[in-house]
Order: C-alpha cells, then sequence, then structure tokens
C-alpha cells in the first residue's frame, strides 16, 4: 500500500496529465474549457476519482459528464503513457460544484461591499471610511459622557 506522500504524488500527477490532455488532445466540443479540480486515488490503486467544472456551471454538467464518459478509454490510455503504474485505475468522473459555489460568494461578498446591485436592484450600502464602527463607538461614547454633565 502507498504512503501517503506518494499518494499525493500519484494524485497530483494524475491531475496534471489529465489537464495536459484535456487542454492539447481532446476535439470534443463538450470539452472545451473543462478544469480538473481534484483527483483522489484510492489507496488500492483501483479507482482515480475525478473531479471536473466548467464556465456554464450545473447547465453544462451532463454534456461534461457524457464527453468525459465516453472518452474514458482514450483517457486511460494517455494517462498510462505518462504514469508508470503497474495496473491503471479505473476512471470515475464527477461533476465539482466548488468554482460555482465559490463565484456565488464572491458575488454576494461584492454586493455587501457595494460593488455591484443586489438581485432586486437594490445596492446594499457600503460602508466607508468614515463609517468606521470604533469611531462610531468612540462618538457616541463622547456624547453620553457630555449629556452627563
Amino acid at each position: 500500500m502507498p504512503s501517503n506522500l506518494r499518494m499525493k504524488r500519484i494524485n497530483d500527477r494524475f491531475k496534471e496529465v489529465l489537464a495536459m490532455v484535456l487542454l492539447t488532445k481532446m476535439e470534443d466540443p463538450r470539452l472545451s474549457d473543462v478544469t480538473v479540480t481534484d483527483v483522489k486515488v484510492d489507496r488500492e490503486l483501483d479507482y482515480a476519482n475525478i473531479y471536473v467544472s466548467a464556465p456554464g456551471g450545473q447547465a453544462r454538467e451532463k454534456d461534461v459528464l457524457a464527453g468525459l464518459n465516453h472518452a474514458r478509454g482514450f483517457l486511460k490510455y494517455e494517462i498510462s503513457g505518462e504514469i508508470d503504474l503497474r495496473l491503471m485505475p479505473k476512471l470515475r468522473f464527477f461533476w465539482d460544484p466548488t468554482p460555482e459555489r465559490a463565484d456565488r460568494i464572491d458575488t454576494l461578498l461584492a454586493q455587501i461591499r457595494g460593488d455591484i446591485p443586489m438581485e432586486d436592484g437594490s445596492i446594499y450600502p457600503a460602508m466607508t471610511d468614515e463609517e468606521d464602527p470604533e469611531d462610531a463607538e468612540a462618538e457616541d461614547a463622547e456624547a453620553s459622557e457630555e449629556s452627563d454633565e
């Protein structure tokens, strides 16, 4: 059974080779702009779980996964030429929603900062430098001291 360091190297090498093959050798239009986000090869080297994403998000999920499953044999052949393993693991492809979630979080943060309008068209008021919360607390404390006198 491979050590943790060897497993990390295998996973990284799989990711690197797959990304290069998808970029340079694939002519299937369904696989244009596909990104390999992660690869996890199990400890017995039976399966390689490959997580992919593409611009267009969930709308392209079925087409991308169908294209990858169709090209599975070619991809396995190309990987076996680059990675020296006694047995080549079976390739399994999964959609990774992480980039879409990150984009959604970025959009929400931008709305809070006031960079872009919210979905209903309103703009969340952005905090300016003059509205520093610590300064506001200090002003409130000074005002309460003046009223006590």
